[in-house]
């Protein structure tokens, strides 16, 4: 007979994890295990990493939540082992071999083909993807056995860097460094210079090193989470801000950020701007996102009294200051 579960009590939290994702987990996977690990009652993160991909992973908190959609725009950079001379199912490591070919290239063939990827490119998303496609992910179409129709995608590499190949020998490969816009493909990109380079080839390992403002060194692991203490855990997180680093900042007294709370659009000395971020002056606390236009704050996404107020309660320094500001 299996021992009873443990019901885990549930609380507030707000706030971002960087975490570093673990190799064989899939992002909800471990979104789900960090959220047991807080207690935290709601949580999401800010796009995937496949399960065989490690690396920075932001995962949203409470309040956090209502801000994730601003992360999914940002650039990212990943560090990418390419295996020559064979191709695979799924592009990655965790696909069946479908094709063996002799690794010929030069290392000046090597970095032609890398220049030819650089800026913008076109890329054709791979089948076992999570874009849908009437609805359904292409990967369960793949699962299925069926290949359907996808339109290329446009995407940027910023940069493509050689960090060390090996052309010789039993297991050839290309390590790079990718700098890229959203929507990029790793797995295809390593696939297409692999064809480039007339060998085939496919993704051994990836990590995503920056996402963003967030790189490795900030991350902190699932394994480092579980050995902290609760209130250890807690002080893992950034404050929700952190998600708007480069909207303008507007701040409001209590009276006018009471009126911005409730919707109402505020008048002032403001230039037009299309990412703001407001906060009330005394405590100073995030009260959510907003535009101007013609000297008019325009509210966006909001914070709620009682998420600010909780928010401020894990702050000691503010909390003599919790009612003026709620």
């Amino acid at each position: 007979m299996n021992a009873p579960r443990t019901r885990v009590q549930r609380r507030p939290v707000h706030g971002v994890l960087l975490l570093d994702k673990p190799l064989g987990l899939s992002s909800n996977q471990a979104l789900q295990k960090a959220k047991w690990l807080l207690r935290a009652e709601k949580a999401g993160h800010t796009g995937t990493l496949d399960p065989l991909a490690t690396g920075v992973l932001p995962l949203c908190f409470g309040a956090a939540t209502k801000f994730s959609q601003q992360h999914l725009d940002a650039d990212k950079v990943y560090e990418t082992t390419v295996r020559l001379g064979l191709k695979t199912s799924t592009a990655d490591a965790e696909g069946e071999v479908i094709q063996t070919r002799e690794v010929r290239c030069t290392p000046g063939m090597v970095v032609e083909v890398l220049d030819r990827f650089m800026g913008p490119i076109s890329q054709v998303p791979p089948m076992h993807s999570a874009l849908k496609k009437d609805g359904k992910a292409l990967y369960e179409y793949a699962r299925q056995g069926e290949t359907v129709e996808r339109e290329a995608r446009h995407v940027v590499i910023h940069d493509l860097e050689l960090l060390d190949m090996q052309l010789q020998g039993d297991v050839p490969f290309l390590r790079l460094r990718v700098a890229c816009s959203k929507g990029t493909y790793i797995r295809t990109l390593g696939e297409d210079i692999a064809e480039a380079l007339d060998c085939g080839g496919h993704l051994s390992a990836l990590r995503r090193v920056v996402t963003g403002p967030f790189d490795e060194a900030q991350c902190v692991s699932l394994t480092e989470l579980e050995a902290m203490a609760e209130d250890e855990r807690l002080s893992a997180l950034q404050p929700v801000e952190v998600l708007l680093p480069s909207y303008t900042e507007v701040s409001l007294d209590s009276e006018n950020a009471g009126r911005f709370l409730s919707g109402v659009r505020r008048r002032g000395p403001w230039v037009d701007c299309d990412h703001v971020a407001v906060y009330g002056e005394h405590p100073r606390a995030l009260l959510g996102t907003a535009h101007v236009r013609g000297g008019e704050l325009i509210p966006g996404r909001l914070l709620s009294p009682i998420e600010i107020q909780q928010i401020l309660e894990k702050s000691p320094v503010n909390e003599p200051l919790l009612a003026e500001q709620v």
